[in-house]
This record gives C-alpha cells, sequence and structure tokens, in this order.
C-alpha cells in the first residue's frame, strides 16, 4: 500500500522533530537506517558520522575559539543542538572545558547572559507568580525531577547582584552534577527566583531579562520563598534542592529554615566547607601535623567562611577536642577587622567565632596567634600580598594558605605570589585554577578547591541512598572521602586534591561513603544494599547513541 502525501510529510517532520529535540538529536550520526525511517536523506550530508569523529570536531572547533566567552557560548548551544555529545565532550575533556563551563568564564557569562542569550534553559520565578508557583511548575515537562539548584541571583560568585543574570549558575552547576555524577540530565531543573536586583547598570539595561525593580526584601520575600518550598515539595517530592548564590543573611535564615523540613543543602555554606575541610585532611599529610593541632585564620566573615569554620570546629571534635577548644582554635576577621567578643556588630552566625584577643590587623594577628592555615573567602583580590605571606612563612614551615575566592580576578592571591613569598613552602589551594608552578627546579601544582568534588557526589548518594537529609556529619565524610582520593604523587607535588580526571570515580566514592553515612544516622528511607556502589555506577548517566 502506497503512504498518501500527508503521511510523508508527517514522517518528514518527525525527522525534523529529531533534529530539534537536543536529547534525541544525532546530527550526522544518524545511520543510513534511521535517516530512511525519519525522512533525513538530503536535509543531513551524506556521510554517517561517528560519535568518536564529532567529538574530535567538537573540541577542535572549541580550541579554535579565541576568547572564553565564546566558547562559553560555543558549549552553550551544543547543549541545545545535541545533549549527549555536548556531555559526551564534557566528560571526556573535563580538565579542560569546566573553566568554561564553570568558573572562571560563568561569572563572565553571568553578567553578560542579557546580552549573550540564545534559548530558554531552565525555570524562571518571579513576584509577578506569588500565588502561583505551585500551578506554574506545571508547565516544567519533566515529572521525575531529582535535582533542583536555585538562585535568586543576589550574591553571584564574588560579581554581587545579577538579578535574573545569575540563571548561568544553576544551568552550571547541574551540567557539572550530569558530567561528574552521572545525573540524568532529565531529573536536572535550574530554577531563578526573580525579586529584582539592586544593581542599577542591570535595571536600566534594554536587554535585561528580569523584573526592572530593586529587591524585595522582610516578609514579603519570605513568604515567597516559602510559597516556593511548599511548591516544590508538592511537584517534585524526590528531588533535593541546592540553594545558590543568595547573600549571606539570607543563605543562612533559609538554610537554617529549611533544613529539616525537606532534602536539602547550600553549596556556598556547606559544598564549600566540605571541599575546604577535605583540602585540610589532606594538607596533614604535607606538614604531618593532626588537624587538632593546628590552629586556622579566616579573612572573610561570610557564609562561606563561616560555614567551613562550623564544619572544621565539628571535625575538630571528632579528633577529641571539645566545643570551645574547637572555637578557639578559630580566628576570623571581616571588613571592621577582627572578630571579637567586644563588637556589638555580630551577626549570629559570625557570632560563635568571636576571639578574646584585643583588635588588631591582620599581619599582627599573624604574629599574635601564629596560624597553622590562613583561609580567605573574602571576594577582595590581593588582600594576601606579599608581607602577609612572608609574615605566615616566618613562623612555619609548611604555611596552608587557602585563596578561595572566584572567579580568578578576585582570588586573594595568585598561585605563583603564595609559592614565591613563602620560598616555595606554602600549602596552596584556590577556588579558581591557576597553571604549575616551577619553584627552585621543583614542580608545584596548586590544588583547586573547586565545589565540584564534593556537591555531585554529595548530591548522588543523596539521591540514590534515599536520605531524607543533609547533615555535617555527611559533609565531613565526604570531605574525608575526597581528600583520601589524593594520591601520594600528587600530595608529593603540592597538590591537595585529585585530577579532575578521575571526577566520577571519586564522586561515586563520596556517594558511597554519603548513603552510608545517611543510613548509620537513621536518615534513609531504605537499607543501603551491599552492592549499592555497583547499583549506582550502572545508573550513573554516560552519553551513548
Amino acid at each position: 500500500m502506497q503512504t498518501s502525501d500527508r503521511e510523508n510529510n508527517l514522517m518528514k517532520s518527525s525527522g525534523i522533530d529529531y533534529l530539534k529535540d537536543p536529547r534525541r538529536n544525532k546530527g550526522t550520526a544518524f545511520t543510513a537506517e534511521e535517516r530512511d525511517k525519519l525522512g533525513l536523506h538530503g536535509i543531513l550530508p551524506p556521510v554517517v558520522s561517528s560519535f568518536e569523529q564529532q567529538l574530535e570536531r567538537g573540541i577542535s572547533n572549541f580550541r579554535r575559539i579565541p576568547k572564553p566567552i565564546d566558547k562559553y557560548i560555543f558549549l552553550s548551544a551544543l547543549q541545545k543542538r545535541n545533549e549527549r555529545l555536548y556531555f559526551r565532550l564534557l566528560i571526556e575533556n573535563i580538565e579542560e572545558l569546566m573553566p568554561t563551563v564553570y568558573t572562571p568564564t560563568v561569572g563572565q557569562a553571568c553578567q553578560e547572559f542579557a546580552s549573550i542569550f540564545r534559548e530558554t534553559s531552565g525555570f524562571y520565578i518571579s513576584l509577578l507568580n506569588k500565588g502561583n508557583i505551585s500551578q506554574l511548575l506545571e508547565n516544567w515537562p519533566e515529572d521525575d525531577v531529582r535535582l533542583i539548584v536555585v538562585t535568586d541571583g543576589e550574591r553571584i560568585l564574588g560579581l554581587g547582584d545579577l538579578g535574573t543574570n545569575g540563571m548561568g549558575i544553576p544551568i552550571g552547576k547541574l551540567a557539572l552534577y550530569c558530567a561528574c555524577a552521572g545525573i540524568k540530565p532529565e531529573q536536572c531543573l535550574p530554577i531563578m527566583l526573580d525579586v529584582g536586583t539592586e544593581n542599577e547598570k542591570f535595571r536600566e539595561d534594554p536587554m535585561y531579562l528580569g523584573l526592572r525593580q530593586t529587591r524585595t526584601r522582610g516578609q514579603e520575600y519570605y513568604d515567597f520563598i516559602d510559597e516556593f518550598i511548599q511548591a516544590v515539595k508538592q511537584r517534585f517530592p524526590k528531588a533535593l534542592l541546592q540553594f545558590e548564590d543568595f547573600a549571606t543573611p539570607n543563605a543562612v535564615a533559609l538554610l537554617e529554615q529549611y533544613k529539616d523540613e525537606l532534602l536539602c543543602f547550600n553549596d556556598d555554606i556547606q559544598g564549600t566547607a566540605s571541599v575546604a575541610l577535605a583540602g585540610l585532611y589532606a594538607a596533614t599529610r604535607l606538614n604531618g601535623k593532626a588537624l587538632s593541632d593546628m590552629h586556622f585564620m579566616f579573612c572573610g566573615a561570610g557564609s562561606a567562611s563561616t560555614g567551613i569554620g562550623h564544619l572544621l570546629a565539628k571535625a575538630l571534635q571528632m579528633e577529641g577536642l571539645s566545643e570551645e577548644e574547637s572555637l578557639d582554635r578559630l580566628t576570623f576577621f571581616d571588613r571592621s577587622g577582627l572578630v571579637t567578643t567586644d563588637r556589638d556588630d555580630l551577626a549570629s552566625h559570625v557570632a560563635p567565632f568571636a576571639s578574646k584577643n584585643k583588635a588588631m590587623d591582620l599581619k599582627e594577628a599573624i604574629e599574635v596567634i601564629k596560624p597553622d592555615a590562613l583561609i580567605g573567602a573574602t571576594g577582595t583580590a590581593g588582600i594576601f600580598n606579599q608581607e602577609i605571606i612572608e609574615t605566615m612563612a616566618a613562623h612555619s614551615a609548611s604555611p596552608i594558605i587557602f585563596a578561595l575566592s572566584n572567579p580568578t580576578i578576585k582570588a586573594e592571591c595568585t598561585a605563583e605570589q603564595a609559592y614565591q613569598w613563602s620560598e616555595g613552602r606554602a600549602i596552596f589551594a584556590s577556588g579558581s585554577p591557576f597553571g604549575v608552578v616551577h619553584m627552585h627546579d621543583e614542580i608545584r601544582v596548586p590544588g583547586q578547591g573547586n565545589n565540584a568534588y564534593v556537591f555531585p557526589g554529595l548530591g548522588l548518594g543523596a539521591i540514590y541512598g534515599g536520605a531524607t537529609r543533609i547533615t555535617d556529619d555527611m559533609l565531613i565524610v565526604a570531605a574525608k572521602s575526597l581528600a583520601n582520593a589524593v594520591s601520594q604523587t600528587q600530595i608529593d607535588h603540592g597538590c591537595l586534591y585529585p585530577s579532575l580526571k578521575e571526577i566520577r570515580d571519586v564522586s561515586l566514592k563520596i556517594a558511597v561513603d554519603v548513603a552510608k553515612c545517611a543510613e548509620s544516622l537513621g536518615l534513609t528511607k531504605d537499607k543501603v544494599p551491599d552492592d549499592f556502589a555497583e547499583q549506582v555506577k550502572a545508573q550513573m548517566y554516560f552519553p551513548h547513541y
């Protein structure tokens, strides 16, 4: 029986639909048989490409693009055109592509998000939707969402309030969940909560895609967030919710309010803390000291620094110190100077770290307290100047210097500066990537304390382990798991983190340890099976045709 013209047109339309659907599109890799069935002959070039050829073409095109922001746009377009090719390219070239997909390039991408906008990704919920958020979420086409990364755009990296331009952060974080931990793309949902912006430049920019008003604050803001949380619990009851780049007061308040109500965590507070703690655990293999024998000085007292401090204090208590003793090992500086007990301007998340010392500047405090580690999360480039590093090196044979602010232009110091000013003795880690440094005929490999080492594995373990909550114990277990993944060769070169090439294996190990920890705490829905690692590995997303 001959097919009608209408039936032929429907088949051709089906083929075009495949090419337009990034989840099903294979581009030039559609086989001859598939082209027959879908009516793609003539629409595609006649030669059938292999997946490997497409990957080679993709990485070659990426490398020929000179500007990082244009590389970002290229990869974003590829993700919207051929999802499997995009993720395979990212997985197989993770070290090369991660700085483009996430820090530092994502910072510029967020600043220019409205200008470079091509196709929508993720989900936008604004104050205009208040009272209707639950119904609005029904518009998302996927029902089995397991991971949500949400931001309100107020504190994007070290760049400040970027409003809806901050959507680049949830998009980037979820791409890393897929590439680094094998979470299925269809189970991921990036969300932007638009409550306005204090960025006057954006409000006046005709290209800006968000509400052109100052930020809504106070009870109206918290009511809006609560409506969102309740709607998520109803629409996506199996989802892990990750708070991302909220300003410190809101970040702390929201985590405190919802941490026991649903499966959630704040990556800036808890993810950063776990990654930094892993770096400190690894550093003990270089300086030969126990964590509980060290003193730690923090520059910056925002959510990242105090998050590290709270988790570090818990880790010190696990090594036998009392709560008071552990807090005495931590000293904090903020914009007003040393955090001391005689100050009346301390936020609740900072107050536990107040020192009984008199007010003094950073250099004097280093000379008096003689910390083993100096940890920066200030967003202030160059605050760890030569004088500060030399002061650290004067009293410590192996000073630990963590310059955690990102993007790179916000780092407290560079890797080369830390090594040079300490005569090559610094144990260094950063939030953004730095290249290899040659010192005294030796190679120093600076470790990047990238949250991507922890949050993918944490999420993987929580989701497949059936965890009901994320706790400090689970974050400490993740930190130890990550630290144990660093090889002795890497340690010998001064690197505190494993190669990103190993990230999927590292994420699996973290996932197993996190799930077992959750079970031991009675925070899993079911028993974690003995072959949990094998089961999770079999389910991890790996793109192929």
